[in-house]
């Protein structure tokens, strides 16, 4: 099992924390190391990250977090009660699709290069649509039925594996997380775990630092 993906690229920690929550052994490859043209010729998405099982690509993170917890189901990432469930999947799609989709790089060089956004005014509307998201997400937290100390239960999972690498983002562009307490917790406990420290992007190894 490889995945191809590179050291910053938040979409790719998430499938690195899930598979190392789930004990799975994978080869990481960063896409640099390929030959031109040849991860375009893979994934003909372009997009980061991607599984390649045995030669047959799975694009997109969502796509993969589901392929894992279907053939690997144990230990889940999920919780067992369906409506937990379904609210840490709510949980992962707000940090996928209304956060973390309209401030990537591919977005940023758009507002730069075709709308003469500077990098001030770029900074800010990373800063905004992700301070919004997050007053959504500790808003989230603050009403659970039960206050865990991860975010759908006592072991990391789902929710947790996308809230961290957008936390990493966050603090890259400035974004203020003081008013995210709980947040903050989860992100804590996250980062004293192997899966999520061996997943962060200095751990990688073609970290440029």
């Amino acid at each position: 099992m490889r995945l191809l993906s590179r050291w910053q690229n938040s979409a790719g920690e998430r499938v690195r924390i899930a598979l190392r929550l789930k004990g799975l052994q994978f080869t990481y490859v960063p896409v640099r190391s390929l030959a031109p043209g040849e991860y375009k010729t893979l994934n003909p998405q372009s997009l980061l990250p991607a599984l390649d099982i045995e030669g047959r690509i799975i694009a997109q993170s969502p796509a993969i977090l589901e392929y894992l917890e279907e053939m690997y189901p144990t230990p889940s990432l999920l919780p067992v009660d369906p409506l937990t469930r379904a609210q840490a999947r709510a949980f992962g799609a707000h940090i996928a699709s209304e956060m973390h989709a309209i401030t990537v790089q591919r977005v940023r060089r758009f507002l730069q290069s075709e709308l003469s956004i500077d990098e001030a005014g770029v900074d800010r509307w990373v800063q905004n649509w992700l301070s919004l998201g997050f007053t959504a997400l500790e808003e989230t937290l603050t009403g659970r039925a039960t206050q865990w100390p991860f975010c759908f239960g006592d072991t990391p999972g789902w929710a947790d594996l996308h809230l961290v690498p957008q936390m990493n983002n966050a603090r890259r562009f400035g974004v203020d997380l003081s008013p995210y307490p709980l947040l903050i917790s989860v992100d804590r406990l996250c980062n004293q775990l192997d899966a999520f420290r061996l997943s962060r992007s200095e751990a990688q190894s073609d970290f440029p630092g």
